[in-house]
Protein backbone atom coordinates (compact mmCIF):
# COMPACT_ATOMS: atom_id res chain seq x y z
CA UNK A 1 0.00 0.00 0.00
CA UNK A 2 1.57 3.42 -1.29
CA UNK A 3 2.18 5.82 1.52
CA UNK A 4 3.42 9.50 1.07
CA UNK A 5 3.47 12.54 2.91
CA UNK A 6 0.56 14.62 4.39
CA UNK A 7 1.36 18.11 4.51
CA UNK A 8 -0.04 21.67 5.50
CA UNK A 9 -0.57 24.61 3.13
CA UNK A 10 2.91 25.57 4.69
CA UNK A 11 4.52 22.69 3.38
CA UNK A 12 4.93 21.15 6.56
CA UNK A 13 4.62 17.52 7.14
CA UNK A 14 2.17 16.58 9.25
CA UNK A 15 1.79 12.96 9.13
CA UNK A 16 1.46 10.16 7.03
CA UNK A 17 -1.29 9.25 4.32
CA UNK A 18 -1.94 5.36 2.78
CA UNK A 19 -3.53 4.77 -0.28
CA UNK A 20 -5.29 2.36 -2.45
CA UNK A 21 -2.88 -0.10 -3.73
CA UNK A 22 -6.17 -0.77 -6.18
CA UNK A 23 -5.39 2.94 -7.42
CA UNK A 24 -2.62 4.72 -6.20
CA UNK A 25 -0.61 1.22 -6.85
CA UNK A 26 -1.79 -0.64 -10.05
CA UNK A 27 0.82 -1.45 -13.46
CA UNK A 28 0.93 1.58 -14.86
CA UNK A 29 -0.47 0.53 -19.01
CA UNK A 30 1.31 3.45 -21.38
CA UNK A 31 -1.44 2.21 -24.47
CA UNK A 32 -4.93 2.64 -22.21
CA UNK A 33 -3.32 6.82 -21.77
CA UNK A 34 -2.29 7.11 -25.06
CA UNK A 35 -5.44 6.11 -26.18
CA UNK A 36 -7.34 8.43 -23.30
CA UNK A 37 -5.13 11.21 -24.16
CA UNK A 38 -5.88 11.27 -27.86
CA UNK A 39 -9.75 10.85 -27.63
CA UNK A 40 -10.10 13.64 -25.21
CA UNK A 41 -7.64 15.76 -27.46
CA UNK A 42 -9.64 15.12 -30.42
CA UNK A 43 -13.37 15.30 -28.59
CA UNK A 44 -11.92 19.24 -27.83
CA UNK A 45 -11.91 19.76 -31.77
CA UNK A 46 -15.13 22.10 -32.83
CA UNK A 47 -15.11 20.48 -35.96
CA UNK A 48 -16.24 23.65 -37.36
CA UNK A 49 -13.18 24.32 -40.18
CA UNK A 50 -14.96 24.89 -43.58
CA UNK A 51 -13.02 25.82 -47.22
CA UNK A 52 -14.97 26.49 -50.24
CA UNK A 53 -14.59 23.93 -53.32
CA UNK A 54 -14.14 25.43 -57.29
CA UNK A 55 -18.15 24.75 -57.14
CA UNK A 56 -18.94 26.98 -54.18
CA UNK A 57 -16.96 30.12 -55.06
CA UNK A 58 -18.12 32.90 -56.44
CA UNK A 59 -17.86 33.84 -60.18
CA UNK A 60 -16.13 32.07 -62.71
CA UNK A 61 -19.17 31.11 -64.60
CA UNK A 62 -17.81 32.09 -67.93
CA UNK A 63 -14.40 30.74 -69.54
CA UNK A 64 -12.01 33.64 -69.26
CA UNK A 65 -10.43 33.03 -72.85
CA UNK A 66 -10.89 31.16 -75.61
CA UNK A 67 -9.12 28.08 -75.87
CA UNK A 68 -6.77 28.61 -78.53
CA UNK A 69 -5.26 30.99 -80.20
CA UNK A 70 -4.57 33.42 -77.15
CA UNK A 71 -0.24 31.78 -76.73
CA UNK A 72 -1.34 31.40 -73.36
CA UNK A 73 -2.05 28.21 -71.23
CA UNK A 74 -5.83 27.00 -71.25
CA UNK A 75 -8.50 27.71 -68.84
CA UNK A 76 -11.61 27.00 -67.78
CA UNK A 77 -12.43 28.88 -64.99
CA UNK A 78 -10.89 31.69 -62.61
CA UNK A 79 -12.18 30.13 -60.11
CA UNK A 80 -10.20 26.48 -60.52
CA UNK A 81 -7.89 26.07 -57.89
CA UNK A 82 -4.47 27.73 -59.60
CA UNK A 83 -6.51 31.05 -60.04
CA UNK A 84 -6.59 33.71 -56.81
CA UNK A 85 -9.57 33.35 -54.89
CA UNK A 86 -9.98 30.23 -56.64
CA UNK A 87 -11.67 26.98 -54.67
CA UNK A 88 -9.50 25.02 -52.71
CA UNK A 89 -8.80 21.74 -53.67
CA UNK A 90 -9.45 19.49 -51.28
CA UNK A 91 -11.83 21.67 -48.79
CA UNK A 92 -12.25 21.33 -45.28
CA UNK A 93 -15.70 20.77 -44.14
CA UNK A 94 -17.00 20.41 -40.77
CA UNK A 95 -16.89 16.87 -39.35
CA UNK A 96 -16.75 15.55 -36.17
CA UNK A 97 -14.06 14.35 -34.19
CA UNK A 98 -15.31 12.25 -31.32
CA UNK A 99 -13.21 9.36 -30.46
CA UNK A 100 -15.40 6.88 -28.17
CA UNK A 101 -13.42 5.34 -25.23
CA UNK A 102 -14.79 2.16 -22.95
CA UNK A 103 -15.61 3.57 -19.70
CA UNK A 104 -13.31 0.47 -18.48
CA UNK A 105 -10.39 2.06 -20.25
CA UNK A 106 -10.77 5.16 -19.25
CA UNK A 107 -10.54 3.72 -15.56
CA UNK A 108 -7.73 2.07 -16.21
CA UNK A 109 -6.17 5.06 -17.83
CA UNK A 110 -6.47 7.47 -14.52
CA UNK A 111 -5.55 5.18 -11.82
CA UNK A 112 -1.81 4.44 -14.33
CA UNK A 113 -1.74 8.51 -14.30
CA UNK A 114 -2.34 8.88 -10.69
CA UNK A 115 -0.26 5.80 -10.33
CA UNK A 116 2.68 7.30 -12.37
CA UNK A 117 2.47 10.56 -9.93
CA UNK A 118 2.84 8.55 -6.72
CA UNK A 119 6.11 6.43 -8.65
CA UNK A 120 7.86 9.57 -9.33
CA UNK A 121 7.27 11.32 -6.39
CA UNK A 122 5.16 14.02 -8.11
CA UNK A 123 1.97 13.53 -5.56
CA UNK A 124 1.79 16.10 -2.70
CA UNK A 125 -1.26 15.44 -0.07
CA UNK A 126 -2.40 18.35 1.74
CA UNK A 127 -4.44 18.43 4.49
CA UNK A 128 -6.28 21.55 3.72
CA UNK A 129 -6.58 23.67 1.27
CA UNK A 130 -8.62 26.81 2.28
CA UNK A 131 -7.79 30.34 2.07
CA UNK A 132 -10.17 33.14 3.82
CA UNK A 133 -9.69 35.30 0.28
CA UNK A 134 -7.98 35.46 -3.32
CA UNK A 135 -4.36 35.87 -2.12
CA UNK A 136 -1.77 35.19 -5.37
CA UNK A 137 0.90 36.13 -3.05
CA UNK A 138 -0.06 32.77 -0.86
CA UNK A 139 -0.64 30.58 -3.53
CA UNK A 140 2.96 31.23 -4.86
CA UNK A 141 4.08 30.86 -0.88
CA UNK A 142 2.60 27.08 -0.92
CA UNK A 143 3.74 26.65 -4.02
CA UNK A 144 7.35 27.47 -3.59
CA UNK A 145 7.14 25.73 -0.17
CA UNK A 146 6.51 22.71 -2.51
CA UNK A 147 8.62 23.60 -4.93
CA UNK A 148 6.23 22.93 -7.46
CA UNK A 149 6.29 24.85 -11.14
CA UNK A 150 3.90 23.42 -13.46
CA UNK A 151 1.38 22.19 -11.02
CA UNK A 152 -2.25 20.90 -10.82
CA UNK A 153 -4.34 21.74 -7.61
CA UNK A 154 -7.17 19.62 -7.07
CA UNK A 155 -9.81 20.56 -4.87
CA UNK A 156 -12.98 18.17 -3.29
CA UNK A 157 -15.46 20.97 -4.46
CA UNK A 158 -15.32 23.95 -6.90
CA UNK A 159 -13.27 26.51 -4.78
CA UNK A 160 -13.49 30.10 -5.81
CA UNK A 161 -10.81 31.89 -3.89
CA UNK A 162 -8.36 29.03 -4.19
CA UNK A 163 -8.92 29.15 -8.20
CA UNK A 164 -8.89 32.92 -8.19
CA UNK A 165 -5.39 32.83 -6.28
CA UNK A 166 -3.66 30.71 -8.65
CA UNK A 167 -5.60 31.62 -11.86
CA UNK A 168 -2.73 34.50 -12.54
CA UNK A 169 0.25 32.01 -12.18
CA UNK A 170 1.91 30.79 -15.31
CA UNK A 171 1.55 26.73 -15.43
CA UNK A 172 -0.69 26.09 -12.29
CA UNK A 173 -4.34 25.09 -12.72
CA UNK A 174 -7.04 24.24 -10.38
CA UNK A 175 -9.67 21.81 -10.93
CA UNK A 176 -12.19 20.01 -8.32
CA UNK A 177 -12.24 16.59 -8.46
CA UNK A 178 -15.12 15.61 -10.37
CA UNK A 179 -12.97 17.08 -13.30
CA UNK A 180 -10.13 15.37 -13.16
CA UNK A 181 -8.64 14.09 -16.57
CA UNK A 182 -5.80 11.98 -17.64
CA UNK A 183 -4.70 14.82 -19.74
CA UNK A 184 -4.09 17.67 -16.99
CA UNK A 185 -2.77 14.81 -14.94
CA UNK A 186 -0.20 13.88 -17.71
CA UNK A 187 0.56 17.13 -18.62
CA UNK A 188 1.65 18.73 -15.24
CA UNK A 189 4.89 18.18 -13.47
CA UNK A 190 3.42 18.45 -9.96
CA UNK A 191 -0.41 17.17 -8.63
CA UNK A 192 -1.23 19.24 -5.24
CA UNK A 193 -4.42 17.35 -3.80
CA UNK A 194 -6.50 17.49 -0.79
CA UNK A 195 -7.02 15.04 1.64
CA UNK A 196 -10.40 14.90 0.72
CA UNK A 197 -10.28 14.61 -2.65
CA UNK A 198 -7.85 11.49 -2.57
CA UNK A 199 -10.81 9.84 -0.18
CA UNK A 200 -13.18 10.72 -3.18
CA UNK A 201 -11.22 9.03 -6.02
CA UNK A 202 -10.68 6.29 -3.83
CA UNK A 203 -14.35 5.44 -3.43
CA UNK A 204 -14.56 6.28 -7.01
CA UNK A 205 -12.07 4.29 -8.58
CA UNK A 206 -11.40 1.66 -6.23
Amino acid sequence: MPTVGLFNKEGQRIGDVQLSDKVFGVEVNQYALHQVVVALLANKRQGTQSAKTRSEVSGGGIKPWRQKGTGRARQGSIRAPQWIHGGVVFAAKPRDYRISVPKSMRRVAMKSALTSKVQDQELVVVDILELEAPKTKEMVKMLDAFDAKKTLIVTKNSNENVYKSARNIKNVSVLPVNNLNVYDLLKYDKLVITKEAVSQIEEVYA
